[in-house]
């Protein structure tokens, strides 16, 4: 059974790696791994195509309720893949483990399927290679919509709204960020743990007061 009561383990984001492809330039993307348990997960980050990848870390433990950041940098290429296609492939292990267990103390089969005393998850992430000038125009057609928009009325009230619909969906992501942390107050001793509690709700403060300006700020609909 795994570790969270029948969810994931860890959740990834994104769910795809997408590096903005150069000739004879590195790129890299990152992925956030967070721990969706009270347990330690160790993971692994495994890829097709070893050589052209560089991980770190490939290898960890993260802590219950916690998260961490893998970096994946594509090593400089000579030449363009066909159609800019890319078939590389990344697999990201994950189990759980005993505290306080070291990532150099993990045993080199444990995430061997084979073994049957552990519950393997594993999350499969498939590479994008994106141009350079794709990637810039991306940006420009952003900048131009948002530049059209301002000069519409009814675009401005929609705009207030979604930014007032985001502010609410950061102050929700806060809110829940602020749960994990009483929940690993109890679970865990954390000297910093007063410092990241009140700054977190400090944010929290700072977004409520937000959505209020919003909500008084924006104009009333037809």
């Amino acid at each position: 059974m795994t570790a969270g009561g029948g969810s994931q383990m860890v959740t990834v984001h994104p769910d795809e790696l997408r590096f903005i492809f150069e000739l004879e330039k590195q790129s890299f993307c990152d992925l956030k791994v967070a721990n969706n348990t009270e347990h330690h997960v160790a993971f692994k980050v495994k890829t097709t195509s070893p050589k052209k990848y560089f991980v770190r870390p490939n290898s960890g433990v993260i802590q219950p309720w916690d998260s961490c950041v893998i970096r994946v940098t594509l090593q400089a290429q000579r030449e363009y893949p066909p159609d800019m296609q890319c078939k590389d492939k990344f697999l990201l292990q994950s189990t759980t483990v005993q505290p306080h267990v070291d990532v150099d103390e993990l045993p080199p089969d444990i995430f061997n399927k084979d073994n049957g005393e552990k519950t393997i998850e594993e999350c499969k992430l498939r590479v994008v290679y994106v141009s350079p000038s794709s990637a810039q125009g991306g940006l420009e057609d952003e900048a131009l919509r948002g530049s059209t928009q301002s000069s519409d009325p009814s675009s401005a009230v929609q705009r207030l709204k979604d930014e007032r619909d985001a502010a609410v969906r950061q102050a929700h992501q806060l809110q829940q960020e602020l749960d994990i942390l009483k929940r690993r107050r109890y679970r865990k001793s954390d000297p910093n743990f007063s410092l990241m509690f009140a700054f977190v709700v400090g944010l929290i403060g700072i977004m409520v007061g937000f959505l209020l300006k919003l909500s008084l700020s924006s104009p009333p609909t037809e």
